[in-house]
């Protein structure tokens, strides 16, 4: 029996015979055509580009009818093929190098891939990594004319699927009926194929490292989605624990648990009311907020509109991105647009501006990056502020250190105001200032910070890593990133503690923490009455909420307080969690 961990993307159990794809793309050899030619080659790639939009736009309907709701991956693929500056780009290999199609379109995304592997693993845009390998298999089977293989499980057996990748949209052709299960070599939590898993609701594990050599299609596999586990080669006696785990996460779906918990508010036994917001990357993923239950948006992220572009965004492609969600939650629940949160280490246009960085984790980025950029700064908080009119929005600025940045974005924010008026469109001039928690400085200092904004929002993926000196994505000082060290605990309760003294400032958690249902307990109990978190992370949190009280959460949190390391923290909220949630696991 072999035992692999890899990261959890799509909860649930799959026990079936392994199916091993072969998931490498195709390989174009260089190749070039005469001058009379390329008017040709040009509009076989047009062709192509079109062919391959309207397959993705077909994909994604077949999709929303077969889960009911619409993901929207294919449609933004379908938009990237009719996208003026890639087909621009290629043209240009085609009339410059004179390139066949097949070439320049290959050539030209494999240049876009290894701007990715040049970024830290598990960075946040490494996550589109397999789109860009979908989007060049798709168009390249248009130029050859190949018929792409679907994958045959033997009749009436279910199939676990294996392989070193999938892309989006060989996820979204997978049958749940068949396909009961998926694991790969590579991938990351936020990735467009985990969120496909997700969608179809297909137990997922993804980056398991290299394991199929260790395979063969007709073995006898596990896949637990929830704790990330892929089991090859399994005994009797663990074939028969994931049978009864199985059977009972049935049940327990039977019961419709998360629709029963949708529509009850996250209150503690003793009647206090916790707020559940969700943390989205895309508009399409606002109707996921809602499905679950969520009391609005709390981090919405703004990174996308950069992705694959020479060019920034434009005011309107920010604007109509800001109301698709705002019109989605509707008049009431807010939602908090972050804006931009990039720099020299991220893809995208806006750092093209930048010379190369010895540190750029320390380096020109966030609100730093905009405060030298006025022009891309001030676009997105004017479509900010106009797609206000659709919604209860609210503005935050990411990793502020000092509080003459917050004053400079404020007066920024002021000049956009008065530009508006001056031209008279519509916009909502009095919207909610946040800024982001997520540097040490910041937390030292947020009592004064408190007078100068509207809410904080702690980022803990970052407090986490600032704080401790440990990149989360190096393997040789991960053991020293934990949530639960002591130093990062105090700085949270300090900030938590600065916002009640200015008049109960609201006080969010958008990081990774305020989605583990351990630290719901502490987190409540360092006084946070409000948490954001991935949609599907909201029952289960909402669970926790309604089992405790707030006098049981401010004890787990004063024995967490004083603790001396990470260990004991972890250990203690463990066995907490069991006693406020017995059906936790282990």
């Amino acid at each position: 029996m072999d035992i692999r961990r890899g990261i959890a993307v799509s909860p649930g159990i799959a026990i079936g015979s392994a199916l091993v794809l072969d998931t490498e793309g195709v390989v174009i050899s260089r190749r070039t055509v005469p001058a009379e030619q390329l008017p040709a080659e040009k509009l076989r790639l047009f062709a192509a580009l079109a062919r391959a939009a309207t397959e993705a736009r077909s994909r994604e309907r077949i999709l929303t009818e077969q889960i009911g709701r619409d993901v929207g991956i294919l449609t933004g693929h379908a938009v990237m093929y009719e996208d003026a500056t890639l087909r621009r780009d290629v043209e240009k290999l085609i009339d410059d190098q004179h390139y066949s199609a097949e070439f320049a379109f290959s050539r030209h995304i494999r240049a876009i891939i290894r701007r990715f592997d040049d970024l830290p693993p598990g960075h946040d845009f490494t996550r589109l990594r397999s789109d860009f390998f979908d989007l060049e298999r798709q168009v390249l089977n248009q130029l050859l004319g190949v018929v792409p293989s679907e994958p045959a499980p033997p009749a009436g057996e279910p199939v676990i699927i294996l392989a070193a990748d999938l892309t989006p949209s060989e996820t979204a052709q997978l049958d749940p009926q068949t396909v009961h299960g998926f694991a790969t070599e590579s991938g990351g939590p936020t990735s467009h194929t985990a969120i496909m898993a997700g969608a179809l609701e297909i137990p997922a594990v993804v980056g398991i490292g290299r394991f199929l050599h260790d395979v063969s299609s007709g073995d006898t596999v596990i896949v637990d989605g929830g704790s990330g586990l892929l089991i090859v080669d399994p005994d009797p006696a663990t074939i028969e624990k994931y049978r009864r785990l199985r059977q009972a996460a049935t049940q327990e779906s039977d019961t419709r648990v998360e629709v029963t918990l949708r529509d009850v508010p996250p209150v503690t036994r003793d009647g206090v009311r916790i707020s559940l917001l969700g943390n989205i990357e895309f508009p399409t993923e606002a109707v996921n907020c809602i499905e679950r239950g969520a009391d609005g948006v709390g981090l919405y992220r703004t990174e996308f509109l950069y992705v694959n572009r020479t060019t920034d965004p434009t005011e309107h492609e920010h604007y109509e991105a800001y109301k698709a969600v705002l019109t989605t939650l509707g008049p009431t629940r807010p939602v908090v647009i972050r804006t931009l949160d990039i720099g020299a280490d991220k893809f995208s246009s806006a750092s093209a501006m930048l010379t190369a960085e010895k540190n750029p984790f320390l380096g020109l980025r966030s609100v730093r990056l905009c405060l030298k950029n006025l022009k891309l700064f001030k676009t997105q908080i004017r479509a900010i502020l106009r797609a206000g009119v659709h919604g209860e929005v609210r503005i935050m600025f990411p990793m502020v250190t000092t509080v003459m940045e917050l004053r400079q974005c404020k007066s920024l924010m002021a000049e956009v105001v008065e530009d508006l008026e001056e031209a008279g469109i519509p916009f909502k001039a009095r919207i909610p200032v946040g800024t982001m928690i997520e540097v040490p400085s910041a937390a030292l200092m947020a009592d004064v910070l408190a007078k100068e904004v509207d809410f904080f929002s702690i980022g803990t993926n970052d407090l986490v890593q600032y704080t401790l000196a440990a990149d989360r994505n190096n393997e040789n000082v991960a053991g020293l990133y934990n949530p639960a060290d002591p130093a990062v605990l105090k700085l949270i309760k300090m900030v938590c503690d600065a916002a009640k003294a200015r008049d109960n400032l609201t006080v969010n958690v958008c990081g990774e923490m305020s989605g583990e249902a351990m630290f719901t307990p502490l987190l409540v109990g360092l006084g946070l009455r409000q948490m954001s978190a991935t949609p599907r992370k909201i029952p289960e949190i909402k669970r926790a909420v309604r089992n405790l009280t707030i006098a049981d959460a401010e004890r787990v949190a004063f024995e967490a307080l004083r603790m001396e390391t990470a260990r004991e923290v972890t250990t203690y909220l463990r066995e907490q969690q069991r006693r406020y949630s017995p059906d936790a696991a282990d």
